[in-house]
């Protein structure tokens, strides 16, 4: 019986300490919290910028200016970029260094500034390859006799084994107009 009344007295304690009313904080006062100045240090850092994307739609001209950073980071890491003078782009051919020198800036590069594809042809896009097909039936819809989801899953091959130069022109042709209307949900 006495440890009862002693587990009640305890219980009553308790609840009184909880159910009264306290005074307000004084200013300045400190008050204890669970977050540390260093848990709160990713808050105010800079969030990382995503790597640009291009859309079905995105014209040379744009998709120039997205490469503008990668470009840039590639010629900071001592890389080639296409038109660079000794890239292999005509005037010369590169060497074992200069292309191993291009690959490592590439490494370094790619993660962070080269223009993701289309979400609709990204291999991260677990619905790119039922576009891909329904682009194929798009283009054979449209009368383009030698197209096919290529072996990636996710990109079209046109021409087929006997590279039929009329599929291959008149498919790449029609091929951005059968995108925009598989992307918009009409076939």
């Amino acid at each position: 019986m006495r440890r009862h009344l002693m587990v009640g007295a305890i219980a009553l304690v308790a609840l009184a300490g909880c159910g009264g009313e306290t005074a307000p904080p004084k200013q300045g006062a400190k008050v204890a919290t669970l977050e540390s100045a260093a848990a709160s240090a990713p808050a105010k850092a800079k969030a990382k910028p995503q790597r640009p994307r291009e859309r079905l739609d995105t014209t040379p001209e744009e998709y120039e200016a997205m490469l503008g950073p990668y470009n840039k980071c590639m010629k900071e890491q001592g890389g080639f970029v296409k038109g660079d003078a000794g890239s292999g782009s005509g005037l010369r051919p590169a060497t074992k260094a200069e292309m191993d020198k291009t690959e490592a800036a590439n490494r370094i590069c790619e993660p962070q500034f080269l223009p993701l594809p289309p979400w609709e042809k990204d291999p991260a896009n677990p619905e790119a390859r039922d576009f891909a097909r329904e682009v194929v039936a798009c283009l054979k819809g449209k009368g383009i006799k030698y197209v096919e989801v290529s072996d990636d899953g996710i990109s079209i091959a046109l021409g087929g084994e006997q590279n039929d130069s009329r599929s291959i022109s008149r498919g790449l042709e029609l091929a951005p107009e059968c995108e925009r209307q598989v992307a918009a949900g009409a076939k």
